[in-house]
């Protein structure tokens, strides 16, 4: 029987290709080994992408069926980065025109479930 948790992160202020790149890395690896990876990466998309996958873990090991269950032995079923909504700002250019700025966020699905 495979029990799983789900934790989900909105509104990031990264560009979702950005923490792809990171997401990309974790899938399907052990919990432990990801959050080790991504607590020594230079990445920023590393930060919130292992304060995710540390929530869903705590999710699923709160659970009352989980009273049996051993950390070592979960690992990242998915990991999802979905584009969120884009902050629209303007910056002046030459001779009086401005250029459009967007400033992407992101929305991070994380599912963790035991093997």
């Amino acid at each position: 029987m495979s029990l799983e948790a789900h934790a989900k992160a909105k509104w990031i202020r990264i560009a979702p290709r950005k923490m792809r790149l990171v997401a990309n890395l974790v899938r399907g690896k052990s919990v432990n080994e990801a959050i080790n990876w991504l607590h020594f990466s230079s990445k920023r998309a590393a930060e919130p992408v292992e304060k995710t996958i540390r929530s869903a873990m705590s999710n699923l090991l709160v659970s009352d069926e989980a009273s049996k269950l051993d950390p070592s032995d979960l690992f990242i079923k998915t990991i999802m980065v979905d584009e969120g909504p884009t902050i629209k700002r303007w910056r002046p250019r030459a001779m009086g025109r401005a250029t459009r700025i967007r400033k992407r966020t992101s929305h991070l699905t994380v599912v963790v479930a035991s093997r």
